[in-house]
């Protein structure tokens, strides 16, 4: 399961950063994960200060 954004986001960009796949970028108003490049492996989770990046 990939994971996603929650309206949280503060679009900070730690997530993106750590993200090994790209699989994260800027969206409208709060980053965005593409599900079919995430490999859930929990980076931007355990980066993110919000914690909106969760487990879908």
């Amino acid at each position: 399961m990939a994971y996603v954004i929650s309206d949280e986001c503060i679009s900070c960009g730690a997530c993106a950063s750590e993200c090994p796949v790209s699989a994260i970028s800027e969206g409208d108003g709060k980053y965005v994960i593409d599900a079919a490049t995430c490999i859930d492996c929990g980076n931007c989770s355990n980066v993110c200060p919000v914690g909106a990046p969760q487990a879908e």
